[in-house]
């Protein structure tokens, strides 16, 4: 996979299932493509059955498909330019069997993720609505609509008041709307049902489909807070109730047949704000809450899922996301070896659906950025899973360099004895090859076995990537993930050096060629370590990264909490934890990259610290990219993320390259 090549990373996602797709049921999924031509991601719905893939939709960026209990509609978000030709995700309506979709929605900047009632006749979104005279509405009395840098000055008197890639929040607060689709004549829906004085989220049906439960921030947002409530919301008014008072934060909702709510979530009572592992629990109105899975073991993700009683949810473990099976009955936590597994083995689950008995999952492979997944939940647990998409088809035919490199498991030690485990990505031919360590973000994030992009460009071209999850990563149990806390270039660099020891002895890595890169916390320890470790590497790419503390701490739209929790309040503590205290340290040659619209890590982190190397006299470049935030290298333009690429690759090219230097 080459650089240009990223078109032909087809991924789907938002799996939803009638009946069994691997005989004669169907599933829906989105499928994503980036388009180079057009510089845009595009994004269509396909039917999938044992026959293959078929497009579904006649939109481009179409996404997020849900189909109705009934199993007769689809309802899913369709890109619509409005009246001033800016495009939003509108909630549309499509007949299973055939016929137009309706766009049922017309609401100022866009719909969230659709959620149908029970009865199949209404469809909740969440939905931001702007203050009077922001965001392309009307000024108050008015028929101006004021171009952004014209809008009236914000009025900031709380710490929550953005957010990378959202960008501010107070002015636009999210609601929801309820959008009855029976009436193929009702114009589409533009107003709210709730009308609450914060933003609200994450909305499911009561059984009987007369009111909603949501999440909200606790007292309804009334100060700034890390915890959530879970409200009801009533269907025909909108009036909001508390319905259960949790331990800490909600990212997800289901509710059973007989009124139980499930939710994931995370325990704030220890005070700990990250690093936290989030949970599956159970509540009923005006109850406590019972967490159903170990703190110590258990990383939940996305949304929980009911068959027959027993509850399944994604896990995350030593670097993969299965499906695994809370029983029916849980009282009290299990640990991670008493869940079932449903659906395992080396792969990362994005999502997944269930009708009947029959489970339909969207997963990354090490061959595969993603493909369809049928599981059939009847059948005995070491049943194997059915594969009925090939995605990764034009990877392996139409690329400009075909085939997906190999990926082979690694186990290093530290020096304290402690395990740390990885993968190295192995270019074609027998070596030895140069080496890059690219270190991933958080950091309590994870590296792994999923086909990763960057590991593959990089490999095409002729190196061996070594990655891996050190001490503060996730997927490993709650003591892993908070070894970093107050610690912060101490054990987890330990853990850096030592996969990459084990990497380097290999007879097909070449241990005296070796670079260092890494993005966010990866590039905070690509910072650090070419202050610290320069010796080991020939350059360093940092990119997105966290530098200094002190301003992090003011300018991130999470440092006004997550540098005390990490780091701590102590400003001589900061300063001994951040990079640029040692940037007259490196000797290296040093490559700075930052987006100018990140709000996580903002470009000031990356001009405080190329400023304070090249005034130390180190050979160091400054890359900006215009317009992008955080996420640049996952979710940018096409064309900005190739572009990052072939910056990279000169980069290693100039100070790495493949073939070494006579």
């Amino acid at each position: 996979m080459l650089a240009n090549d990223i078109p032909h990373l087809h991924v789907p996602s938002s799996p939803t299932v009638s009946g069994d797709p691997g005989s004669t049921g169907a599933a829906f999924v989105a499928v994503s493509r980036p388009d180079l031509e057009q510089d845009a991601s595009r994004s269509t719905i396909e039917r999938v059955t044992a026959a293959g893939a078929v497009r579904w939709t006649s939109g481009d960026r179409d996404s997020s498909p849900v189909l109705s209990p009934d199993g007769r509609s689809l309802a899913f978000l369709r890109s619509v330019e409005d009246d001033r030709g800016v495009a939003h995700p509108q909630l549309a309506v499509v007949p299973v069997h055939g016929g137009e979709a309706r766009i049922v929605t017309a609401l100022p900047l866009g719909a969230g993720d659709p959620v149908w009632s029970p009865d199949s006749t209404r469809v909740a979104v969440t939905a931001r609505f702007p203050e009077p005279g922001r965001y392309g509405s009307t000024v108050p009395g008015a028929d101006r609509r004021p171009a952004p840098n014209a809008e009236a000055p914000r009025l900031v008197s709380r710490l929550d008041f953005h957010v990378d890639g959202t960008g501010y929040l107070l002015d636009k607060l999210q609601q929801i709307v309820v959008v009855d689709v029976t009436d193929p004549a009702a114009a589409p829906v533009d107003a709210p049902l709730t009308s609450a004085p914060c933003s609200v989220s994450a909305p499911a049906w009561y059984p009987d489909g007369g009111a909603l439960l949501v999440v909200a921030p606790r007292d309804l947002g009334a100060r700034e807070t890390h915890d959530d409530d879970l409200y009801r919301v009533d269907a025909s008014d909108g009036a909001m109730t508390l319905a259960i008072r949790t331990e800490g934060s909600v990212s997800a909702i289901a509710t059973a047949p007989d009124g139980t709510v499930y939710y994931v979530g995370a325990s704030h009572l220890d005070g700990r704000l990250v690093a936290e592992p989030e949970g599956l629990w159970v509540a009923a109105h005006g109850s406590d809450p019972i967490r159903l899975t170990a703190r110590a073991t258990v990383d939940v993700t996305g949304t929980p899922v009911l068959h027959r009683g027993d509850v399944l949810v994604a896990v995350l473990d030593r670097g993969t996301v299965t499906v695994r099976r809370v029983p029916a009955g849980t009282t009290a936590p299990l640990r991670l070896d008493e869940l079932g597994v449903v659906l395992g083995g080396r792969l990362v689950v994005s999502g997944f659906d269930v009708d009947g008995d029959v489970l339909v999952a969207t997963a990354a492979t090490t061959d595969s950025p993603g493909e369809v997944h049928v599981v059939d939940l009847a059948a005995s647990d070491d049943a194997l899973p059915t594969v009925i998409t090939d995605y990764a088809a034009p990877l392996r035919s139409e690329a400009s360099a075909p085939g997906v490199r190999r990926i082979e498991e690694l186990t290093g030690t530290a020096a304290d004895g402690t395990p740390v485990h990885g993968w190295v990505v192995l270019p074609e031919g027998d070596g030895p090859h140069p080496v890059l360590r690219v270190v991933h973000g958080g950091p309590f994030g994870q590296d792994t076995w999923a086909f990763f992009d960057e590991a593959q460009v990089y490999a095409s071209a002729g190196y061996a990537v070594v990655i891996g999850n050190p001490r503060g990563s996730a997927g490993y149990g709650l003591d892993h993930g908070r070894a970093v806390i107050g610690a912060m270039g101490t054990v987890d660099v330990d853990d850096v050096l030592a996969l990459l020891d084990a990497a380097l002895e290999r007879p097909d890595l070449d241990a005296a060629r070796v670079g260092i890169m890494g993005g966010s916390y990866g590039g905070f320890m690509t910072s650090w370590v070419a202050a610290h470790h320069g010796d080991r590497f020939v350059a360093a790419w940092s990119e997105r990264a966290v530098n200094a503390w002190d301003s992090f701490a003011g300018s991130s739209d999470i440092g006004w909490y997550f540098a005390d929790a990490y780091v701590g309040a102590d400003p001589e503590e900061q300063r001994r934890r951040s990079p640029l205290t040692y940037a007259a340290q490196v000797t290296i040659p040093f490559m700075v990259a930052h987006s100018e619209a990140d709000w996580r890590c903002p470009i000031e982190q990356g001009q405080r610290q190329f400023v304070a190397l090249r005034r130390a006299g180190v050979d160091a470049s400054f890359l900006v990219f215009p317009g992008e935030g955080h996420e640049l290298s996952r979710s940018g333009s096409p064309w900005h993320r190739v572009q990052r690429f072939e910056h990279v690759l000169a980069w290693w090219a100039e100070h790495l390259p493949v073939t070494p230097v006579a």
